[in-house]
């Protein structure tokens, strides 16, 4: 299966009640994730994730379906083949 590598960006509007399960997902996917970094915007009360991945797309697709899944989180992802 080949494998792609890319970027996801992961917005979360209800920071106080959802950061603690997108943690848990990112943590059951942690072996597709390179590299993460995350950020408040005190200003809009949001976080913003941004990983940089790298998986089959079964397994990505896993990773952002269950993330876009979650009521006020929206998720974004671009990938390439390499």
């Amino acid at each position: 299966m080949s494998k792609r590598i890319g970027t996801v960006t992961i917005i979360i509007a209800d920071r106080i009640n959802q950061s603690a399960r997108v943690n848990e997902i990112l943590s059951k996917h942690a072996d597709l994730i390179i590299g993460r970094m995350g950020l408040p915007y005190f200003p809009k009360k949001i976080s913003i994730i941004c990983l940089i991945v790298n998986g089959s797309t079964d397994q990505l697709g896993s990773l952002t379906g269950q993330l876009g899944s979650m009521e006020g989180v929206q998720v974004k992802s671009a990938m390439v083949k390499e």
